[in-house]
Order: C-alpha cells, then structure tokens, then sequence
C-alpha cells in the first residue's frame, strides 16, 4: 500500500510552495497553484526525490537530530545501487555489504562479553586488595588464591593485611583494616573521578539516557569516542571497588550498554556506509545495548525484550530485533568462556532451597506490600537523587567534583566498616537470596533463629543507608549503575518482611492464615529468600518503571523460572503504585535534566488543545527571506545560534534551510571580493549564477517540510513527531507561513510535568 500525504482540501496537511521564477525585488505574492500542486508525491520515496529535498547530504554535529526521513532515503539508495550492479560484482556486493554488517555485529558482542568478564576479575581482585593478598602472588584475588581447596579446608595462602604484616593485637589488627580498608576505598574512586574529569567527561553516570536519546536521534558522537570507552571501562572497575553504592559487580546495565555502543560505534567507523549514515548506524548502537544488557545479567533474553520495552528503535525495524538477539547470544556465550566467576553459568544470583517451587496464596498479602513499598521508595529514590543532582549543580560541588567522589568513598568505606562490616552490594544480595541451609553454613547470621528482631533491624537500616547513599552517589563524575544498589535496597527489605511473616508463622503456626502450611512445624513453609527477590523485583520496578523486560531479566538472574508469577505481580503493582506518585523512571528524569530531545513511545492525548495553542507563531520566528543579500545572511547566521531557519517568499513559505549547510556552502563565496551584496535566492532559477553574478543559487539547501494547519488537535501534532521522526512542523493558511513547531517543542511539552526540567542542561538553539 502507498502512502499518501492529504490534499490542501483535506485540512490536514498543506504543500511546500514553489513558485516559478520571479525577478529580484518582486515583491507580489506568487501566481495561485493548481489544486493538484497542492498534493505531495504518492510515497515517501518519491517526496524523498523531489527536486528540492536535500541536495546537499547534511553534516551533523553533537547537538544536532538526525533526519531520518533523508537517511533512511539514502540507505535505500545504496542499496538499489548495489543490487543494479550486473555480472559477479553485482551478484557479491550485497553479500559484502551484509557481511560488514555481521562484522560489527559479532565483534560487538565477542568484545562486550570478553570486556565483562574481564571487568568482573579486575574488580574483584581490586575489592579483595582491600582485604588482604595472596602470598603467593599479589595479583591473585581470593577465589583464584583458594582455588583447589576441598569444603571446609583452611585457606592459608589467603592473608589479611593485620595478619600479614604481623599486627597480632585485636585493636592493632581492627585499626589496620579499617585504616586500608578505607584508604584505598578513597584512593580507588578518587582515580576513577580524575580520569573522568581529565580525559572523558562523558564517561561518568549509567549512560542510558544518552543512548536512548541517541536511538531517538539525538548527535551526540563524543559520548561514544574510544577516549570515553576506555574511560568508562576503567574508571568502573575502580569506582565499583572502591566500595561506593554501586554494587561490587562491574556488570552494570547501563555502564555496560554504554561500552557495548561505544564498540559498535567504533567499529562502524571502518566502513563507510555506517559512517555516513546516522539511521544505519542506530540500528547497530540497538543491537549492541542489547547486547550490553546481556552482559550486565547473564540475561541473552532479557537485552532483547529490554530492547524492545526501552528503545523505540527496536519497535520500527524487526531485523533490529534479530541483530539484537544475535548479538545478546554472542555476548552471553563470550562472557560464559571467560567465566569470570568459576562457575560455568551465567545466572549471578542463583537462588536455591525454594522448595518444589509452590507458593501459598496467603504469600500474596506480604508480596503486595513488598510491591507497595517498592513502588513508594523507588519514588522517593527518583526525587532525592534529581534533588541531589539539582544541588550539585547549584553549589560549589560543581566546580569540586574529585573532592565530591573522596567525600563520599571515605564516608561510604567508613560506614561499611562500622556498621555493615564492609559486606559488598553483590555478596549481601547473593546471601539473602538463598535460604538457611546447614550444610552451605549461616552468612551474616541471617539464619539465628535468636536474632531474628536484630536482624530485622539491621536489614532495614541497610535499606535506608543504601537508599542515601545510592541518590547521592548515582550522578557523580564517575561511571555508575543503578541495577544493584537497587537490587540490594529491595532484597534487604523482602528478606525483612519474609523473616518476619516466618516468625509470624512460628509463633502462631495454628492460625486461619497459615491453614495451608503442612501440619508439622518443621517442615519449612515460608521461604524468606524469596521475599528477598520479590523485594528486589519491586524496588526495581519502582525506580526504572521497566515491566516486561525487569521480570525476565530478574528470573534469568536469579534462574527463579518457577516463581515468575509472583514477581510478574510485584513488578506490575510497583509500576502502578510509583507511576501514582511521579510519571517518570530515574532513566527519564535524567533525560528531563539534560533536555536531551527525547519522546517517550507512549501515546499523548491532549485536553482539546490544538497546534495554535503551543506553536511559535511568525511574529517569534527568525525567518530568511528569499533575496536576502549575502552580508545580511552571514550577519543573521552569526546573531542567532539556532539550527535552521523557516524560508519564505514575500509570506509564503518556501522550506526550510539547515544552519551548518549555509554556513558551509557561503563560507567560500564571502571570502570574494565584492560578494557582500549578492542575493541569495532559495527557489531554483533558470538562470546560473555564471549569467547572472548578482545572485547565489541557495535553492540546493532548501528542505521540503511538513506543513498542517494550525487549527489540527496537537495530539495528532505531537504523534506525528513521534511516529514519523519529525525535527519540525510548518503551520500555513493559503500557502502564507503561520507559526513552527520543533521537536525541541515538543519535548518541553511532554515533559512540562516535571519540575526540573532542563535543570542539568547546557543552553541549546532549537
């Protein structure tokens, strides 16, 4: 089926006007068109080729969107090329040109499972440095050091630094720690901060929503330089182990989605047709943050589906999808040979002892509480971070940002030592997944049946540091997730409530509610690591708003296949609880901060609003007139920084002209003498600028737009930037320019409910 675009008549959308050639200084409104004039070209393809519609190829900058609708036009051009050679090079260019894609597809995801694991090994022997060291080789972490080893057998070659240095008394041993505990805590994040601020400032935070912003075609090229993933890969391992709240593990999704694009980024560039073609070149950066994602958790099906919830790219083009499934798979195999752990698997947080797998239905009261709370302090997560990013910006910690990062490790590494006995994001969680088992022995004392109020207590009180720590920490100069803290946050308190409803049963195991429980009272009823992942799940879902894709990934992490209902429910009810206190996940707040001219794929709806009501109307606009000379265009270029500017012909709009294209093309022509007083002339005219030297031809430069009336509901307005990838709107009576609209628009109008907008961002012409 062809697409068509309407007619005048339809008042629904209005054509580019082009009027024949006129003289120089005439003035009078162009002849009236025939009405079929007034209908674009039958397809997208044939509007594409229309005589004005980019003869000049844009050249994009960081700030700049991509059009799509031009890249896109190319791509298929290129490919008709190909496919138009004759004899055995027509034959084998499309099957090269295929090949180079796979290329990158591949090496993309051999390189992010290899990076993963490898990050995985750094990290621990940085964490267990803090500790003590191996005598037989300093650069062996524990595990490496006690490999070998039967169950239960003493590991001597494993010492601590008291031990060590032959420190033998408890108070010498205690200080000794704690005082190289926190010393190299300090000195590890302090590194990771000066080599971000140094070398690759966009190597700190998670990293999706720049993606994100980018899939949505948003320039940004320095966010994916080989400076950024060198620095983002280092700068994790050190930031991870020093102990800060962003988990033990470097496999982050978003730190990890981060590298994988940066890899595909770079390895586009050894071709031509991913270098000069932006939407191309998404389709890859797709692929790989699903790759990324695979990494973060062992979880191939959950980057797929994260994919498919998260970025709109996935949601247009289904063989996105497939690289995407392809790349996940050849990530998760690549992380499993280097199995960085010495287990074989890819599930980081096993969870075992769960019984047959069978869950009562009088669980569901404390499940949905755990969802409720979830859905509650992911919300107040969400604001006391934007809280603590909007301080930061405001007060003196923006110009101190390695002083930020050494404040906050010592105060984290000091808290670990005395209160949480510098037990890791990754070893908490991984214990309080697991249920009290005599044989594998009691972790953390979580299994004393005596001690069930303290650690109650103490579980709670984990939560709540964490929860500080984790908003302030998420946003400083160096490179951080935020999966796991919330992970951690979410799994002390379900392990909380599920010791507590086991103590429950036990004191009263007679009653109505535990009907359901075997009769004997030793046989075990409730599971409270369970209630950890169940907590987890609904922490999760409260902080990223993710749905689909967060209960796949969580029973791919935990290998819980069986239980996958209960944390459907949790997931499900924390998104409804926390969407009730704040529309946006701790992704798109950020997203808000920094402006990124991002839309979210949900449907808009307005309250009988229409175009009128939000466009800039022609009194606000900066507009080229046809004719314009050339100092007087050069002096326009220079007073405004916007990206382009609407073309028009005595009122009548003609298209649109691209800022950097009219720099780039009358950068020559200034330079001779005497061209100060040329015309410029944005419609095509039949004679050359050879017979006429008064003149420069400009009409190459002119983009056809889209145009409706400004009377059109602004629901149709804002999907159609949505759906059709649209950087602005023209709103015309008659053919005579009324007022614009630019995505830059229409992002402040989706994101009009959040009060700190723009609250992290650099200024931006639109």
């Amino acid at each position: 089926m062809r697409r068509k675009f309407f007619s005048e008549s339809s008042a629904i959308s209005e054509p580019v006007n082009f009027s024949p050639p006129r003289k120089l200084g005439d003035r009078s409104p162009p002849p009236p068109l025939a009405a079929e004039q007034f209908e674009l070209c039958d397809n997208l393809d044939e509007w594409s080729r229309s005589p004005h519609r980019h003869r000049v190829p844009p050249k994009y900058r960081d700030g700049n969107t991509i059009d799509w609708w031009y890249e896109d036009f190319a791509e298929r051009e290129r490919w008709k090329g190909l496919l138009s050679q004759s004899g055995l090079k027509g034959l084998l260019a499309p099957l090269l040109d295929a090949a180079k894609m796979w290329f990158v597809i591949v090496c993309t995801g051999i390189g992010v499972g290899v990076a993963g694991g490898w990050l995985d090994v750094l990290v621990k022997w940085l964490g267990d440095l803090r500790e003590g060291r191996c005598t037989s080789s300093i650069f062996y972490n524990s595990v490496a050091c006690c490999s070998g080893l039967d169950p239960g057998e003493v590991c001597n070659e494993w010492r601590s630094w008291s031990n060590y240095l032959g420190v033998h008394s408890i108070l010498g041993q205690s200080l000794l720690q704690s005082f190289i505990y926190i010393v190299l805590s300090v000195a590890f994040a302090a590194s990771a901060a000066v080599l971000v601020v140094t070398y690759a400032p966009f190597a700190f935070h998670t990293g999706i929503p720049e993606i994100k912003a980018i899939l949505g075609g948003y320039v940004f090229d320095s966010f994916l330089s080989a400076w950024t993933l060198l620095i983002k890969a280092l700068g994790l391992a050190l930031s991870v182990a020093s102990g800060l709240s962003l988990g033990k593990e470097a496999r982050h999704s978003g730190p990890l989605v981060h590298v994988a694009c940066c890899m595909a980024f770079l390895l586009s560039r050894l071709f031509v047709q991913f270098r000069y073609n932006e939407a191309h070149k998404r389709k890859l950066l797709a692929a790989a943050a699903a790759a990324g994602v695979s990494v973060a958790f062992g979880s191939p099906l959950g980057g797929v589906l994260f994919g498919l919830e998260e970025l709109d790219t996935f949601a247009n083009e289904s063989d996105v999808m497939w690289r995407g499934f392809v790349t996940s798979v050849i990530a998760a195999v690549a992380l499993q040979y280097v199995d960085p752990f010495g287990t074989s698997k890819l599930v980081l947080f096993q969870v075992r002892g769960m019984g047959e797998g069978s869950w009562l239905a009088f669980e569901l009261i404390p499940w949905l509480a755990l969802a409720v709370i979830g859905g509650i302090l992911g919300s107040l997560l969400i604001r006391l971070n934007v809280a603590i990013a909007v301080y930061r910006r405001n007060s003196f910690l923006r110009e101190w940002p390695v002083l930020e990062v050494v404040g906050a490790a010592a105060i984290t590494a000091a808290v670990n030592d005395l209160v949480s006995d510098r037990v890791q994001s990754s070893e908490l969680v991984a214990n309080l997944f697991q249920e009290c088992d005599p044989i594998r022995g009691d972790f953390h004392g979580l299994c004393n049946p005596t001690a069930m109020w303290e650690n109650v207590f103490l579980l709670l009180l984990t939560s709540i540091i964490k929860i500080g720590f984790t908003a302030w920490t998420f946003g400083m100069m160096v490179p951080a997730g935020i999966f796991l803290p919330t992970i951690a946050i979410g799994a002390s308190l379900g392990r909380a409530v599920g010791m507590l409803t086991q103590g429950l049963y036990k004191a009263y195991p007679k009653a109505w509610i535990f009907s359901a429980c075997p009769p004997d009272p030793t046989v075990r009823c409730i599971y409270p690591g369970f209630y950890a992942v169940i907590g987890a799940s609904a922490m999760l879902g409260g902080v990223t708003r993710m749905t689909i894709s967060l209960v796949v990934i969580l029973f791919e992490l935990t290998g819980a296949l069986s239980h996958v209902l209960p944390i459907m429910i949790s997931v499900m009810v924390s998104k409804w609880v926390g969407d009730a206190l704040g529309e946006d996940g701790i992704y798109a707040s950020w997203i808000s901060m920094r402006r990124y001219p991002w839309l979210a794929p949900i449907e808009y709806h307005d309250n009988g609003e229409v175009a009128a009501d939000v466009m800039t109307s022609t009194l606000g606009l900066v507009v080229i007139e046809n004719g314009i000379r050339l100092l007087e265009l050069d002096e326009l270029l220079k007073t405004w920084e916007y990206h382009g500017f609407p073309v028009i012909l005595g009122g009548k709009l003609i298209g649109y002209a691209s800022r950097d294209k009219i720099i780039t093309y009358i950068q020559p022509i200034l330079s001779e003498s005497g061209a100060s007083n040329r015309r410029c002339l944005f419609v095509e005219h039949p004679s050359s600028s050879a017979t006429e030297p008064d003149t420069v031809d400009l009409s190459a430069l002119v983009e056809d737009v889209m145009q409706l009336r400004k009377e059109v509901p602004l629901e149709l307005v804002v999907n159609m930037f949505r759906k059709l990838n649209l950087r602005h709107i023209m709103f015309t009576q008659a053919g005579e320019l009324t007022g614009m609209i630019t995505k830059t628009d229409i992002v402040a109008l989706s994101s009009a409910h959040f009060p700190h907008t723009g609250a992290l961002a650099e200024q931006r012409a639109t």
